[in-house]
């Protein structure tokens, strides 16, 4: 019967941990990594782009995301919507092609992967005879031409992916059709460019690499027009009166060809170099648009002089007498142009640039042609992310004011909508405001609206202008001097390069009820800020915290300090700075804590801790905890090179009994800085140990940066007897030790007046010397303690101070419990002993129930060395679930992840995307989407001749056992749907158990 009942337990308890508890990855925030194809479907208003991690991510109005990835480890390099469809083709550099669709179930729609194509040529044939290097989705919406480095053009029947043979172009056909004085009809070389005429779709242009473009007619199954152009071609466009084709060439040339009237050759209307006489670099895309009043758009991709601009990334926009050379931070990948009317077919709006760092839109409606900003794919890296740290449930009036401050620093934007707007956003309002917080390489901290989808922008603070770095902002940056050619003008937000690397932002923490803010840097700096709503012009004076206490035989090797300017300094409205702290030595600031309630602000370093009354603007507590024999610690995180032998001897003693793999990281990236500034949190013990189970051993004394602080915590709780709370300060180190104090405050009304006072109250070592990661106090019903000010506006409950409070150190290898005041041990998990694992990250969150809005559990929220979650219940402290979430070989997004207090985190999965969790069943945020099919209809059917027999039945069939289970799941979507030709063919192969072939 005892049995029964504890298995009716765990029953009722598996199914509370199923309404807490469920884990997702629910979106991805910021800029693809490694762009490498970008396309635009006017009919769906949706914009595509591919990744060279073989990702391809579609866009449409504000929340209107998807993303598919390709199974192959391939780049993608091109992308086509197909005409007035839901579907799309990807070609990546395997050569393989991929029809994608977004299909609807229940409701919202879904990107999925519904056929794999590969070209194959005559057996003995060389691999560039299929090679696809040109695509043309024709407007016929079933047919896509593939242009190849052999020269050929393969004609191909889609979605089913069916080469039609008797529409093939040979190399040797276009070749028969040229004069026989066009250069002994040389080698053409590959196809370069395949357009089709807009007002005659049974023609198509094909442009080779020689030079030579041959106006195909399909009916005819011949040439009736070539182009003789000489120089080597980079791309063509076809005017949409069909009269014209524009052709631009690797010398930096562009060219107009008349194709109209009679005649098989075109004539040579134009023929320009847009930026003079001197060798130019070649202008790889061309595109020119009509407007109803006025002469049309012309855009240039390169074409800039070789020897004096050969380095600039630029697109040349020229309208009437207007001509501007955009020059982008970045390499550009691909462009487009947004046209009004709806029809897509009026004026250009919009011009759409793709740089290799972010997407650029520039308003071509409105005067100057301003930059409209991005509600998404904003670049999250302009300057290297070093930290992060999230808000939950911003109140409405400092939202409004971080959103004011915000909109000052926008002006230059174009006021016009955002342009593309294709999809339904069905995800429900955010439940509450929350604010992510990135701190950069460049001073700079961000404030994101991370309530919803959208990562979007909301304020940008600078730092920098506290300090005396070696160059200042150049507000002119933007503008091209009068009279200079080319006419320049500066782009795009993505600047990787910082004046100082002493600025990088190392620790943020905002307090969300009083508007205070705390920022910490490289060079053992804080500053601690207000928000105001007017510009303030006033001098920050430094107060200086010595964390070396006078000890003497330690000579700092690293960076100086940052000098503070000082005259005064004109701060915009937003936050500004009141307050500053300097760290001696200037050490990157590890550990740092604001309450707000009591105006204390706690930093840590390598060295020690110090406690700072930013009322008073005086230290109230400085605690050295350097190791005499730690010398590393002195160096500094510029000089850590000459120390690297040192360290690795270090760390092999420390784990000679252990199996070690050793990983080098490079850090002279500034894609890498998060990834150095990882290494940085003291080296933290990161030569990373195998996943096996083992005892916790314990560590030596010897070790370097056992004086550095991880953890710092405020708690109004029992320090000296069970009777009297008061306000404490607790330090946990990466040595092991736990330093409490008590912390004396002057009654409210003579808090300007009196000092201040902190007393050492307890000191805890533990046994094995793990380092302190964690520390929370939790109050006599097992409850965390709440945050500063938050019961004052009435978000939580008073803490209960009549049962005995308790309190959690959790450390790289176990979760101890101990009470208080007398700090006994009560109880413990050994994480270590269970797999092998080192906690990396904890955060305390609240999982609400999904069934009852009324039940939830606080819990604490883990991530080890080896990218698995883990919740541990409080005040239990007992495993709850486990998922696997990183890889371990991930050590910088490990070391980015950022908890919130919902159970949701986000984490880096390259230096411009934040991957986006929930460990909660309740919480959890992520796209919800539909679009739906055109109402128009393709425009042209072109007739095809019947093959005299079955198809290349397997010829070119690349699908491969997993698609089956891709079948399965289309053929549950099609319930309720009229069934299509392709539909059919999916039925009748998963009732024969057979894959689509070409032939099928």
């Amino acid at each position: 019967m005892k049995r029964f009942r504890r298995h009716g337990q765990e029953s009722h308890r598996d199914r509370i941990k199923q309404e807490l508890y469920g884990f997702n990855k629910t979106v991805e925030h910021g800029f693809p990594h490694q762009p490498s194809a970008l396309v635009f479907s006017p009919s769906l208003q949706l914009l595509a782009i591919g990744t060279r991690s073989g990702a391809i991510k579609l866009y449409g109005a504000p929340g209107v995301e998807f993303m598919g990835l390709h199974d192959e480890n391939a780049a993608v390099t091109q992308v086509h919507f197909l005409p007035q469809q839901v579907d799309l083709v990807t070609l990546l550099d395997d050569n393989s092609l991929h029809m994608w669709t977004l299909r609807a179930h229940q409701g919202v729609s879904e990107l999925l992967e519904i056929g794999r194509f590969t070209l194959t040529g005559p057996p003995g044939a060389p691999p560039s005879v299929t090679r696809v290097t040109a695509v043309l989705t024709h407007s016929s919406g079933d047919l896509l031409f593939l242009g190849t480095e052999g020269g050929h053009v393969f004609v191909v029947e889609v979605p089913g992916f069916r080469e039609l043979e008797e529409s093939n172009i040979s190399l040797e056909n276009v070749t028969n059709s040229l004069p026989e004085d066009y250069g002994g009809r040389r080698s053409l070389e590959h196809v370069e460019s395949l357009q089709e005429n807009p007002v005659n779709p049974r023609q198509v242009l094909i442009g080779y690499g020689r030079g030579i473009m041959v106006i195909w007619d399909l009916e005819r199954q011949s040439a009736i027009k070539h182009i003789p152009a000489t120089q080597q071609l980079e791309s063509v466009w076809w005017t949409e009166d069909g009269d014209h084709v524009l052709s631009s060439h690797s010398d930096g040339s562009y060219c107009r060809w008349m194709v109209a009237g009679e005649g098989t050759q075109s004539e040579q209307e134009k023929s320009e170099v847009p930026y003079g006489h001197f060798p130019c670099k070649a202008i790889s895309k061309i595109i020119q648009l009509p407007t109803e009043q006025g002469p049309p758009f012309l855009f240039l991709s390169g074409g800039m002089p070789r020897a004096s601009y050969g380095d600039r990334h630029c697109i040349s926009v020229i309208h009437s007498k207007t001509h501007v050379a955009l020059d982008f931070t970045s390499r550009i990948i691909d462009f487009f142009v947004i046209r009004d009317g709806p029809d897509y077919t009026g004026d250009p709006s919009a011009l759409v640039v793709l740089v290799e760092e972010e997407l650029v839109v520039i308003d071509l409606q409105t005067e100057g042609w301003p930059v409209i900003q991005t509600p998404y794919l904003v670049p999250l890296h302009c300057s290297a992310i070093t930290c992060s740290h999230h808000v939950s449930a911003i109140p409405l009036k400092l939202w409004e004011k971080v959103l004011s401050a915000g909109a000052l620093q926008n002006t230059h934007y174009s006021k016009k909508p955002w342009p593309i707007t294709g999809g339904q956003n069905l995800s429900p309002d955010a439940p509450q405001r929350d604010l992510l917080l990135t701190g950069h390489e460049d001073g700079t901290v961000r404030f994101w609206d991370a309530s919803g989808v959208c990562l979007y922008p909301m304020y940008k603070l600078s730092t920098a202008g506290v300090f005396l770095t070696d160059a200042e902002p150049n507000d002119n940056m933007n503008q091209c001097t009068e009279g200079e050619w080319p006419p320049f003008r500066k782009v795009g937000c993505f600047d990787p390069y910082s004046d100082d690397p002493r600025l990088g932002v190392q620790k943020i923490h905002l307090c969300k009820y009083s508007g205070y803010l705390t920022v910490a840097g490289t060079a053992g700096q804080i500053l601690v800020l207000e928000l105001n709503d007017e510009a303030a012009e006033q001098t920050v004076e430094a107060t200086v915290a010595d964390l070396l206490q006078g000890q003497e035989g330690f000579r700092w090797k690293g960076h100086t300090r940052l000098e503070v300017k000082e005259e005064p300094v004109m701060f915009p409205p937003g936050f500004q700075p009141f307050a500053l702290v300097q760290c001696q030595p200037p050490a990157v600031v590890t550990a740092l804590t604001l309450h707000s309630d009591w105006k204390l602000v706690t930093f840590g370093t390598s060295h020690g801790f110090g406690l700072y009354d930013y009322q008073q603007k005086s230290n109230v507590l400085v605690r050295c905890t350097l190791n005499p024999s730690d010398q590393l610690a002195m160096e500094g995180p510029l000089s850590r090179v000459k120390s690297i032998k040192k360290s690795l001897r270090q760390s092999f003693r420390r784990i000679r009994r252990s199996r070690v793999s050793l990983r080098k990281h490079h850090v002279n990236n500034a894609a890498k800085v998060q990834e150095a500034n990882a290494r940085l949190e003291a080296e933290l013990a990161e030569m990373e140990l195998a996943p096996v189970q083992r005892k916790i051993a314990a560590r030596s004394s010897d070790d370097s940066f056992t004086g550095l602080v991880r953890m710092l915590y405020f708690a109004d709780t029992f320090l000296s007897d069970s009777s009297h709370h008061t306000p404490s300060l607790w330090a946990g180190t990466n040595g092991g030790s736990v330093f409490a104090y008590q912390l004396r405050l002057p009654p409210v009304e003579r808090r300007a007046e009196d000092p201040v006072t902190a007393h050492p109250a307890k000191e805890i070592q533990l046994m094995h010397r793990a380092p302190v990661v964690g520390i929370v106090v939790l109050d006599g019903l097992g409850s965390p303690l709440p945050e500063p000010l938050e019961v004052a506006h009435d978000l939580a409950r008073s803490a209960d101070m009549q049962g005995c409070h308790q309190l959690l150190v959790i450390s790289e290898e176990q979760f101890k419990v101990f009470t208080l005041p007398k700090v006994s041990a009560k109880m413990k998990l050994k994480l270590t002993a269970i797999d092998g694992s080192r906690v990396r990250r904890v955060g305390v969150a609240w999982f609400g129930s999904s069934r009852s809005e009324d039940y939830g559990e606080s819990g604490l929220t883990v991530l080890t060395n080896q990218g698995d979650l883990h919740v541990v219940s409080l005040p239990g402290v007992k495993l709850q679930v486990q998922y696997p979430c990183i890889r371990r070989e991930d050590v910088s997004g490990i070391a980015s992840c950022v908890f919130t207090k919902h159970g949701q985190g986000f984490y880096l999965i390259s230096p411009s995307e934040f991957e986006r969790f929930s460990l909660s069943a309740r919480c959890v945020v992520e796209p919800r989407s539909l679009v739906e099919v055109p109402s128009q209809t393709p425009s042209t059917t072109l007739p095809r001749a019947q093959p005299d027999g079955p198809s290349v039945e397997h010829r070119n069939s690349t699908r491969d056992t997993d698609d089956v289970a891709v079948l399965q799941e289309i053929q549950k979507s099609l319930e309720g749907y009229q069934p299509t030709f392709l539909e059919n063919n999916v039925k009748s192969a998963l009732a024969g158990g057979k894959v689509l072939t070409n032939g099928d």
